[in-house]
C-alpha cells in the first residue's frame, strides 16, 4: 500500500491534480484515507504504467481510458487462457489430445 503523496514523489512529473483526474475517470482505483488516497501494489503498478504511457510515450490524456481498457481486456484474456490451459492439462491424455486436435492452427479460421 502506498499513499498518493509518496506515489507522486516516486513518479515525476506526475502531479496530484493529474492523479486525481485519473481516479475520477476510473483509470486507476484508490481508497480515501485520512485526507489522502491509498493505492494497492497493483494500482501503484498501474499508475507507473499510465505515467509511462502519458509522459514517455506521449499518449494523449483523452485516449488513456481506451488504451487502459484494451490492456485490461488483454490481461483478462491472458488469465483466462492460462486457466483454460491448466484445465486442459488436468485432463487425461486422451481428452487433452482430443481437445488439441480440435484447435485450429493460429491464424486459420
Amino acid at each position: 500500500m502506498m499513499r498518493a503523496t509518496d506515489l507522486i514523489a516516486a513518479n515525476s512529473p506526475l502531479s496530484r491534480d493529474e492523479l486525481e483526474s485519473w481516479i475520477r475517470e476510473e483509470i486507476v482505483v484508490a481508497t480515501a484515507d485520512a485526507g489522502d488516497f491509498v493505492f494497492t501494489d497493483r494500482e501503484c503498478a498501474r499508475v507507473r504504467l499510465v505515467c509511462t504511457l502519458r509522459y514517455e510515450l506521449e499518449v494523449e490524456v483523452e485516449t488513456l481510458p481506451v488504451v487502459m481498457s484494451l490492456l485490461d481486456q488483454l490481461y483478462e484474456t491472458r488469465a483466462r487462457l492460462r486457466a483454460l490451459g491448466a484445465a486442459v492439462a488436468a485432463e487425461d491424455r486422451a481428452t487433452r489430445e482430443a481437445i488439441l486436435a480440435r484447435l485450429a492452427p493460429v491464424g486459420e479460421d
